[in-house]
């Protein structure tokens, strides 16, 4: 026990939080639920334990649904006295935000214990292990629950999962949101900011004046950082029905950056302008000049119908390397989640639930963003603004090679469709938006093209401004043809012919080149270094299509004057140039797999580790039962693939095939050899009196090449090409007849009862069928005839203990509608369904693996399926890495079962 690290972490002159404090009650634990709504809102949930709060920090909130696994981030201990908190802990120190006791009680552990000390004592052990059973007393939470540590979430990282009992429920218990104290919201708490709820009693911050003063000041960058009520402010916008079709707010460009306390700074992401239309679960995502995004970007279009709240945003879609930085080519060339991350910043709020907010301030309209944008996913953000000094805002930006910075005036309000002069734009380096007119193909040159020829709109004139040659490879160049081939026409499109054979002192004989003419329909973005005299662009280069911009509204942006716009005023103190540098770029934080198809072309081409796959009949039903077509499979194999791949990674594999689906027919190919790509590894071996090439499933492109063929489940071997004649790990597969699942739960713990006994490790998985797999670590180390006879021990003592429903009788006519308790499957080249491998049954179920604290009646095979695995392995990880692990020493094991079972012929 120590609050050390809870006190390093905190100002005690600055916030109201306890320092200490002792339980009075000598019978009885407590526990408390904390809402906290800092940078992210989410749940504290503490126990008393060795006299402090041991304390989980929950992003969604307890649950009181079985089915639902919380993630709790384990945090520092806190002190007792922190279960009767309540009010505002402020901005800058840690954790600044607003706190609520959302729920309060007693509790004990599940297991009978008598005493307080005594209770305490098994909840320390049960920690230490890293399995907390307790039971709830509260007045919103009630019943019993299971802490429980997960692998692959960090060594902080556990599940807060309910039990089955009379207080288990579906209903969203989060909704009850006021306190049990002061019996108020979040929301009205924060309006009480000078105040602190301790001890039953309400009183005052000591820092009260100084919030006060602060919200007194004037400037509109203090507006802007200041606290607001988000009710107060909607109260100032006018009803009004959804508005339609905006054209967004324009930026105008500027030369130089500026400094300027009464403008806030954002970052200028090199990506689509969009503004979104969310209402009662309809969504419509248009490009700046009306064209719908819906389809193309649709992973942000099924986020935003989740969405329970009724707005229009503006803001940019973008595709985010690691580092951070927006990357336009990867945007144009986008069509799945494959392809990158794509991300939505949004930075402005224009309607709200029946409210037009355009002509409240920005510093409003931001304020209020804040409070209402959804920020439970990665791929919309909330688009950072600096309230800093432009000119190093500018500098930061130009050495993150950024495409530049905006500027925006704080009290601007938001005019739809103007270029404002309060929104500013500055460009670390040049770039233009210009008219496709035509295209040049030198003599003798494999190439699609040489160049495009370019030109801007003036006085409704296409003028020519030169050609680019530069920027695009051979697959850029055969799609853009594609694209170009509709449009050939013999017009010229400019207004005068161009020279594009002139030469320059670069290219004094360029070569000679035939020119195509194009209808200007298509706009590409370039990159160069300046205009000259004649309006040509000097060394320019390709960037990328854009298809959000209509043709006719290309004109030459020129730099307007800084000084025209701007009045230079007295400087701010100096920033944090390392602090604005750090929230200027934010990397994805979510890399998680999404998908690797996108849901409307039927057949599409992906290069996965280098080698490119086909994939056709996306649209071909698989699971009719369920509607889930092939695409849904190979989109589940793509994002579990970091999941999967270390139970195939160099593995044989049996390819079940199911061409037609699960009702179809299907059939088992082992031997490969002449009917798979040159890349893909196989292993020669002998089976069944034939030598055959067995698929091995080492990478994703693998994987995939397998899910192409039908290969709706993977069964890879339980040895490796390194060792074939001995297996990683030793299974015992539960095969029921007509039993309830719940026998099978039976069963299961009474295998886990035997090889506890005897100090074994063992890992539970659904099959995805019918029954269970119980795995068993055996490193490699022994023989499959070892394995097999050590399996044949185990269940040999689990049908001792249930031999009324049990057999080990191989023939099904012989079992007698008995469950199996099969030990054979551990022989050279047997296959089962390996972990989160789909299964071709109804319900397009997966086989999961289990915390054991899972496995007790209730449980179903249902529970896993397509639809929900990815979700459950972000928050359990993945629970299976120990069968990989360090194997068990079957010499000692032995020796122990004789100590506990007994000698038997078996042993």
């Amino acid at each position: 026990m120590s609050l050390s690290k809870y006190k390093e972490k905190r100002d005690f002159k600055k916030t109201s939080e306890p320092k200490a404090g002792k339980s009075n009650d000598d019978k009885a634990l407590h526990f408390v639920v904390q809402k906290h709504d800092a940078t992210r809102l989410h749940y504290d949930f503490r126990l008393e334990m060795e006299g402090v709060l041991k304390s989980w920090a929950v992003p969604k909130g307890p649950s009181v649904n079985p089915k639902d696994k919380r993630l709790a981030m384990m945090v520092e201990d806190h002190p007792y006295d922190y279960k009767d908190f309540e009010g505002i802990i402020p901005k800058g120190e840690y954790g600044g935000g607003t706190v609520i006791v959302w729920d309060e009680g007693t509790y004990e552990p599940i297991e009978t214990v008598k005493g307080k000390k005594a209770q305490d004592k098994l909840l320390l052990k049960q920690l230490k292990e890293g399995s907390l059973k307790i039971k709830l007393h509260g007045q919103k939470l009630n019943g019993e629950f299971a802490l429980v540590k997960t692998q692959g979430m960090g060594e902080n990282g556990w599940l807060l999962i309910k039990h089955k009992d009379d207080y288990a429920s579906a209903r969203d218990i989060t909704k009850e949101d006021k306190s049990v104290v002061s019996k108020k919201t979040i929301a009205q708490m924060e309006k009480g900011a000078k105040h602190v709820w301790k001890d039953g009693k309400d009183q005052q911050l000591k820092d009260a004046p100084e919030v006060k003063k602060k919200a007194l000041t004037k400037t509109a960058a203090e507006e802007y950082a200041t606290h607001h009520s988000v009710e107060a402010l909607l109260k100032e916008g006018e009803k009004s029905p959804l508005p339609k079709n905006l054209k967004p707010m324009l930026a105008t460009l500027v030369d130089k950056p500026f400094d300027d306390p009464d403008w806030l700074y954002e970052v200028k992401w090199d990506g689509y302008r969009a503004v979104s239309y969310v209402n009662k679960g309809g969504v419509e995502i248009q490009s700046r000049n009306n064209k719908s995004f819906n389809d193309k970007y649709y992973p942000l279009r099924k986020l935003m119908e989740k969405w329970a709240v009724n707005l229009v945003i503006d803001g940019e879609i973008v595709v985010l390397k690691d580092n951070g930085q927006s990357d336009f080519g990867s945007l144009q060339n986008w069509r799945s989640e494959a392809d990158g991350h794509l991300s939505y910043y949004v930075f402005d709020l224009l309607w709200y639930e029946g409210k037009n907010l355009t002509h409240l301030t920005l510093a409003k309209r931001r304020k209020i963003l804040e409070n209402v944008i959804p920020a439970d996913d990665d791929r919309i953000r909330l688009s950072q603004v600096f309230n800093a000094k432009g000119t190093e805002f500018f500098d930061a930006a130009k050495r993150m090679g950024l495409e530049g910075i905006i500027a925006k005036k704080a009290d601007s309000t938001y005019t739809p469709g103007l270029h404002s002069k309060e929104w500013l734009k500055i460009k670390v380096n040049k770039r233009q938006e210009v008219v496709i007119g035509g295209f040049t193909r030198n003599e003798g040159t494999a190439k699609k093209f040489s160049s495009l020829l370019l030109g801007v709109y003036e006085n409704g004139k296409l003028q020519y401004t030169g050609k680019v040659g530069t920027g695009f490879n051979d697959k850029m160049q055969t799609e853009m043809m594609e694209q170009f081939k509709p449009l050939m026409t013999d017009k010229v499109p400019f207004m005068n012919e161009p020279d594009y054979n002139k030469p320059s002192r670069f290219r004094p004989n360029p070569p000679n080149a035939k020119a195509y003419w194009l209808k200007p329909e298509l706009v590409c973005e370039i990159s160069f270094a300046e205009v000259t005299s004649d309006g040509v662009f000097r060394h320019p280069s390709f960037e990328g299509m854009r298809a959000d911009k209509k043709a006719r509204d290309v004109v030459r942006e020129a730099e307007t004057s800084t000084e025209q716009l701007i009045e230079e005023t007295h400087d701010e103190p100096e920033t944090n140039q390392k602090q604005t540098r750090k929230k200027m770029l934010s990397a994805p934080k979510d890399k998680d797999r999404r998908t690797l198809l996108n849901p409307n072309e039927e057949t599409q081409v992906r290069k996965l580790n280098g080698h490119e796959l086909k994939f056709t009949h996306l649209s071909k039903v698989y699971w009719p039962e369920d509607n889930v077509t092939k695409r849904d499979m190979f989109n589940y194999y793509y994002q579990v693939a970091e999941y999967i791949l270390p139970y195939l990674k160099d593995r044989p594999q049996s390819l079940n095939r199911f061409p037609d689906g699960i009702h179809g027919s299907s059939f088992y190919q082992k031997d490969v050899k002449d009917k798979s790509p040159e890349w893909l590894d196989t292993f020669p071996y002998t089976s069944d009196g034939e030598h055959k090439e067995f698929a091995v499933a080492c990478h994703e492109d693998s994987l995939l090449w397998m899910a192409s063929l039908g290969c709706i489940e993977m069964n890879p071997w339980f040895s490796r090409v390194q060792s074939p004649d001995h297996p990683d790990y030793c299974v015992i597969d539960l095969d029921p007849d007509k039993h309830h699942f719940d026998q099978v739960i039976e069963a299961a713990l009474e295998v886990k009862k035997v090889l506890d006994a005897i100090d074994v490790p063992c890992y539970p998985k659904t099959s995805g069928s019918t029954g269970m797999h119980i795995y068993i670590p055996m490193g490699a180390k022994y023989t499959y005839e070892q394995s097999q006879l050590f399996a044949r021990i185990v269940v040999g003592h689990v049908h001792d203990q249930i031999p009324d429903f049990t057999t080990l009788e191989r023939s099904i006519k012989k079992r007698e509608g008995r469950m199996y308790l099969d030990f054979l499957q551990n022989r050279p080249g047997a296959t089962i369904a390996g972990p989160y491998s789909l299964r071709p049954k109804p319900g397009a179920t997966v086989s999961m693996p289990l915390h054991w604290e899972e496995v007790k009646p209730g449980l179903k095979m249902t529970d896993f399926h397509i639809f929900n695995a990815i979700d459950r392995l972000k928050e359990t990880g993945d629970l299976f890495k120990g069968v990989l692990g360090k194997g068990i020493d079957l010499e000692k094991v032995l020796k122990k079962a004789r100590s506990v079972f007994g000698a038997s012929n078996e042993t």
